[in-house]
């Protein structure tokens, strides 16, 4: 099992926290496929994520990017609002992968 902690959309680059939403989601996104891939794992390892939301209205936003991450079968996923993220962030996701 790896067990990847709370992700933050940081730009690998720069080190700065990514504003928007869609952007932020799909940085995070990245980020988890970059930390999986020193692994050997990918993205259809993940069994279950954890996403925490500055803002719950944006859920649907996080849902449209998340599908173009997991297309087919995506984890089992929780989603809760909280109300404060380290960083000012909008959004931070945690992931467990298993090795087949």
């Amino acid at each position: 099992m790896i067990y990847i902690s709370g992700q933050l959309p940081v730009h690998p680059a720069t080190g700065e926290i990514i504003g928007d939403i869609r952007n932020a989601t799909r940085q995070i996104l990245k980020n988890i496929q970059a930390i999986l891939k020193k692994t050997d794992l990918d993205l259809s390892n993940i069994v279950k994520t954890t996403i925490f939301l500055k803002n719950i209205k944006d859920f649907s936003v996080v849902n449209e990017v998340y599908a173009d991450f997991f297309p087919k079968d995506p984890p089992a996923r929780s989603t809760v609002e909280v109300s404060v993220l380290p960083r000012g962030a909008l959004i931070e996701i945690e992931a467990i992968a298993a090795r087949e």
